[in-house]
């Protein structure tokens, strides 16, 4: 019998173990949307940020709350509005009368998970004001700097039909972003056990069935673990071909950013070790390039009349460059 070539040479079985244990607690309440579940936990393990977009009602919200309640973490939700001020996000200076002078009083921004929903109906001020906090996980007022507690992952969702008193989220709002889901509607038995499921228990009591089954400190371990996975050169050179490809194709107006390149990789590693293998294959690439490249690039007006998709260009792109093996 022939050796298998691909030795493990990290012991991830811990990592995998923590993962499955994540999916189940989520699996409690959240019938199907396993791809949702797949890259919001991917994201975490990567340390990057979500964007969630579907129709309303398909759990984009309670999936992200379930999440926070599987991992032992802080929690706070922002709903975005036209009238939110960046004050309403990132906190502000009260002045304190004992004391004569002006404190700092966080907001919600100031937690693990934030989940922010309908991030698109606060106009540009606001969201401007998540720039810095997404990036560099730290937010500076009145020329004091605040770093923010690990982990911290912002999950925002948007709606994509309404577009009445809505702002689009500027380019540079949007490369901050690892992953953007879209969420479609449940299969007809999916959603058969949905209404099984309320039938039986209401929401409340399903929520109280998820328990937190990771600390803090063990979600940091295995982000380490993830870094470490190994990537070969030519699997390097394939996402940076793929990602150049965007900056020249003719479909494409506006190319991918190389924080697209590093989000491939990184997407690609945290999906190798939730596998339990600890190093990239091409089919890792290829399962998060659509995820990572739909809100960072922007199709030609042309293309864009004629009801092509972004998804449907990505596809061309990867199906036209040689996989390596």
């Amino acid at each position: 019998m022939e050796e298998n070539i691909f030795e493990q040479r990290t012991d991830l079985s811990s990592l995998q173990h923590s993962v499955q244990t994540l999916k189940d607690e989520i699996g409690k309440v959240i019938v199907g949307q396993e791809q949702m579940v797949e890259l919001l936990l991917a994201a975490m393990l990567a340390d990057g940020h979500v964007l969630i977009e579907g129709v309303p009602g398909v759990a984009k919200t309670l999936t992200a709350k379930l999440l926070s309640k599987s991992i032992a973490v802080g929690f706070s939700r922002i709903q975005f509005t036209p009238d939110l001020m960046p004050s309403d996000v990132i906190g502000t200076s009260v002045f304190n009368p004992r004391e004569t002078s002006f404190q700092f009083k966080q907001g919600p921004i100031f937690s693990n998970i934030v989940l922010i929903d309908e991030i698109n109906r606060a106009p540009a001020k606001t969201q401007a004001a998540l720039f810095e906090v997404m990036e560099e996980r730290q937010i500076t007022v009145d020329g004091q700097t605040y770093s923010l507690a690990a982990p911290f992952i912002v999950v925002a969702t948007q709606n994509p039909i309404e577009q009445e008193g809505t702002y689009h989220l500027p380019e540079a709002q949007l490369d901050r972003f690892l992953f953007k889901i879209n969420v479609t509607y449940p299969t007809l038995q999916q959603e058969f056990q949905v209404l099984m499921n309320h039938h039986q228990s209401n929401m409340e009591n399903m929520m109280n069935l998820v328990h937190p089954v990771i600390s803090p400190q063990q979600m940091a371990a295995l982000k380490v673990q993830v870094r470490a996975i190994h990537i070969e050169d030519k699997l390097i050179s394939f996402i940076t071909t793929i990602v150049a490809n965007t900056r020249n194709h003719k479909s494409i107006y506006l190319g991918a950013s190389p924080r697209a390149s590093i989000g491939i990789m990184n997407g690609a590693k945290a999906l190798a070790a939730m596998q339990g293998r600890d190093f990239v294959t091409p089919d890792d690439i290829i399962y998060v390039t659509p995820a990572v490249l739909r809100h960072r690039i922007v199709l030609t007006p042309e293309k864009e009349m004629e009801g092509t998709s972004t998804d449907e260009v990505i596809t061309q792109i990867v199906q036209g460059i040689e996989v390596p093996r």
